[in-house]
């Protein structure tokens, strides 16, 4: 039995007519993916009816057998190649079409974006590299097509290439590769092509097996299960749906949100396969529970320790398609995995050209056909909910309009809570009038949480000074949150146990994202011996987080001893002391560490003021920072 080949989703895009039809139906052709018989067929239709055979046909064929001849509708065909086999989500280009590339896309592992070499980059082309950027789409091939019509010219190419490749650099997306092709001839699509002898990259199929990466499973990230309906078999209750992220089994307690009731996992029913105890994300199954609470569609199931946000309010970045513009106050419907709720638009902060990358006037109250914003969403009724970074799967949604999909966008900067605390559903977070972007612009830099993390007499606090001291003098707003002075009001009902010490980091991460929010750089110097809770503050503060690992030998910071709490520890009079009688978690994946028994402080210093340069300044005059420690 041969070897089942792994499988990747890749999306096509571009503008009307430049080409995607032809280009598909010549890369089933050439990598031997067509039906028996099919290209002879299509090839003998077009001689009887005396017209040229065209390769889009074969496109308008697969479609026709698969989506009973909607060819609107965003279309699923497969190649297969010696390494994988591809899914083809076609997304057709026309803007009145672009609710298709939005569905189409969300499921995309990565993207080819045709642009006609002849036209050049147009309009829509900008508009679906903004898609791309949307859908979080990071895997994307960019394909010059149509080289025939303007003779091969590398220069016609170059200037594309470098045109939209500094349009995509201002979205953060960096294409793999730029390749010349003319799809109609084969050119670039499995071979090289003798007409392209400046071309020294790989052709299409062989750049998409090498440059495409299969993204990790979902089924590392938190739990997430939205309940899709409730059977009643035998006098017991199924909950339906499908594991969207993470792994759920029997004995698991859940949390259903947004009302936030617990109960644990009986057993996991599945229609027609083998029964397990485990069912991970992809997995359409039942449960049912131990006891009988109410949970009902749109209920999202996750374990009690690690659940989504559940808020009546959210920010969002928002791609609109409606014939009407989208208006503040109007009521519209919200649909989020299987959630469905009346929502409006509560406040819109940005409102953004997709095609310049150009800011529009938001005072103006509604968002336009075709524009992208940024706004905070109010709900009805409360829903559960994932920042689109953490789990993409709960943190995408669309807009309804008169039963229409108007709008789709995806899910930021919301704030994680303990679930398990109760908090009241109606608390959510208050966006202010002043955003992150215009403190940025007026301070000239972006807030930040720099977290220095390690042994007791490492060197955190040092650094921490040093730092502060520097970057205060070049202008940068900073402000230390140091271990011991926040123990003294903040934190001084806490002890030193496991427990007290998780609380006491997430305390001191709230007030670290606040001001950063506020545009500060927060430095904090914090043993913070568990990874657990150095993850959770990565995950309040969402924005910009830096750990920074002070690496010291605990021989060596015995040896310093700076408080002489060491000896203290060793002689009994501390206990659950961190690197003796307690333990410190390493970082497993540090943003920066620093030495410190073989650097000095200044070294240090500088190696994060360099490691910050491209991260918080708005303009890049940082090469005129000097070191003065």
């Amino acid at each position: 039995m041969s070897q089942q080949l792994e499988q990747m989703k890749i999306v096509i895009v571009g503008h009307v007519d430049h080409g995607k039809s032809t280009f598909v139906g010549r890369l089933f052709y050439d990598t031997g993916s067509l039906p028996t018989g099919k290209y002879e067929q299509l090839v003998k239709i077009a001689e009887r009816r005396g017209v040229p055979f065209e390769w889009a046909n074969l496109m308008d064929s697969l479609q026709s057998e698969r989506d009973q001849n909607i060819t609107i509708d965003t279309a699923q065909i497969w190649f297969s190649t010696p390494k994988r086999q591809y899914v083809i989500i076609d997304a057709p280009g026309h803007k009145e079409f672009l609710k298709n590339m939005i569905t189409g896309a969300a499921n995309a592992d990565a993207a080819l974006l045709l642009i006609d070499a002849h036209e050049g980059v147009q309009e829509q082309s900008r508009r679906h590299g903004y898609m791309l950027h949307l859908l979080g789409i990071k895997q994307v091939i960019v394909l010059v097509n149509k080289m025939d019509l303007v003779g091969y010219k590398q220069e016609v190419f170059d200037t594309i290439e470098t045109q939209y490749r500094a349009f995509l650099k201002q979205l953060g997306v960096e294409p793999k590769l730029f390749i010349p092709i003319a799809a109609k001839h084969g050119d670039n699509i499995v071979e090289n092509s003798k007409n392209t002898p400046w071309f020294k990259n790989t052709p299409v199929v062989a750049s998409i097996d090498a440059l495409f990466n299969i993204p990790l499973p979902p089924t590392n990230l938190p739990l997430r299960f939205p309940i899709q309906d409730v059977y009643r078999f035998d006098h017991r209750r199924i909950l339906a749906g499908r594991v969207e992220s993470g792994t759920l089994k029997v004995g698991d307690k859940l949390m259903f949100g947004p009302r936030n009731k617990t109960a644990v996992v009986k057993t996991i029913e599945r229609w027609s396969a083998a029964q397990n105890d485990t069912a991970k994300a992809g997995e359409s199954i039942g449960v049912t529970l131990s006891e009988q609470i109410f949970v009902e569609r749109g209920h999202v199931g996750s374990l009690e320790t690690d659940s989504p946000i559940v808020a009546t309010e959210f920010q969002a970045n928002l791609f609109w398609m409606g014939k009407q513009s989208l208006e503040m106050g109007k009521k519209y419907k919200l649909k989020l995995t299987t959630q469905e709720v009346e929502c409006e638009v509560a406040s819109i902060e940005k409102i953004i050209d997709a095609s310049t990358l150009g800011e529009v006037a938001k005072d103006r109250g509604f968002v336009a056909k075709n524009d992208v914003a940024e706004i905070t969403l109010r709900t009805k009724y409360p829903v559960a909910f994932d920042n689109h970074n953490r789990i993409p799967e709960t943190g995408r949604f669309v807009i309804v309009d008169n039963k229409e999909v108007c709008g789709g966008g995806l899910i930021l900067h919301g704030v994680y809570a303990d679930a398990t605390k109760q908090k009241s559903s109606n608390v959510v977070w208050h966006k202010t009038k002043v955003g992150a972007d215009e403190r940025a612009a007026r301070n000239g830099h972006k807030g930040a949480v720099i977290w220095l993390t390690g042994l007791s007499g490492a060197g955190k606090s040092t650094i921490a000074t040093e730092l502060e001291n520097e970057l205060f003098h070049h202008g940068i707003n900073t402000y230390v949150l140091d271990g011991d002075n926040v123990r003294h009001g903040l934190c001084g009902d806490l002890g030193f146990s496991p427990k007290d010490r998780s609380e006491n980091i997430r305390r001191v991460g709230e007030v670290a994202h606040i001001l950063s929010d506020a545009g500060l750089v927060v430095i904090t110097t914090f043993i913070s011996p568990y990874r657990e809770d150095r993850e959770s503050v990565r995950k309040i503060v969402e924005g910009d987080f830096v750990e920074v690992y002070v690496k010291c030998p605990i021989a060596e910071c015995e040896k310093r001893d700076p408080k002489g709490l060491y000896k203290k520890a060793k002689a009994g009079e501390i206990k659950e002391f961190t690197g003796l009688s307690a333990p410190y978690e390493e970082p497993v994946k540090p943003e920066l560490t620093l030495e410190t028994n073989q650097q000095s402080v200044a070294e240090s210093v500088t190696q994060i003021i360099d490691y910050l340069k491209d991260l918080i300044y708005v303009e890049k005059h940082t090469e005129n920072i000097t070191y003065r420690i």
